[in-house]
């Protein structure tokens, strides 16, 4: 009897992971029919030390393969532009300059995004547990660190949407979280000239 359960459980346990990962790829595919996505955004960061969340605005253009661009309009005014693992400033030129630091949980995400929806889910998986849950219309996935090094800073990542990405939560260990919702979510169009330029592509 014991080795029937186990058996069971290990089937179980293989079937709850191949659901998954086919959602997961599911997603993932659904994701990166979207090349180029613009949406509203709030933003609530959290911190223990603080009485009050701080709370901002803006709107996001997302182009897989080439980065993000995080533009802050409350309660300040601000773009950022996050390409591979670089975060710049971007002025209303168009000129960047390369910052340090940045919104660590924005940028992270944005790293791992461009990388799967790249087609390099391997990257994402070597740094990650990930946990896939819902179904195509309303999914959760949650990222978990697998490296000792990184889970001593960052608790975990979660996504959550339908055919859009429509909410992010980072969780570090200090305590301190970032809460992120999209609205007015949709397929981003012709981009402008200072767009292209601020995320490196030709004009």
């Amino acid at each position: 009897m014991r080795r029937l359960i186990a058996l069971f459980l290990c089937w179980f346990a293989v079937g709850v992971h191949a659901q998954q990962s086919t959602l997961l790829q599911n997603v993932l595919n659904e994701l990166g029919n979207h090349a180029t996505v613009r949406a509203a955004f709030t933003q609530s960061r959290e911190n223990p030390a603080l009485a009050q969340p701080q709370v901002s605005q803006g709107q996001l253009l997302f182009v897989v393969g080439h980065g993000m661009l995080w533009q802050v309009t409350e309660p300040y005014r601000e773009t950022l532009a996050l390409t591979g693992g670089r975060t710049a400033r971007i002025d209303e030129q168009g000129q960047s300059q390369t910052v340090r630091g940045g919104d660590r949980g924005v940028a992270q995400v944005s790293q791992m995004l461009q990388s799967m929806l790249s087609g390099k889910q391997d990257d994402a998986l070597r740094q990650f547990d990930i946990d896939a849950q819902g179904s195509l219309s309303h999914w959760t996935l949650r990222f978990t660190p697998r490296q000792e090094r990184m889970g001593r800073v960052l608790r975990r990542i979660e996504l959550g949407g339908d055919q859009f990405l429509q909410s992010i939560r980072v969780e570090m260990q200090n305590g301190e979280s970032t809460q992120i919702r999209f609205s007015e979510t949709r397929d981003a169009g012709p981009l402008t000239v200072l767009e292209k330029r601020a995320l490196g592509m030709p004009p």
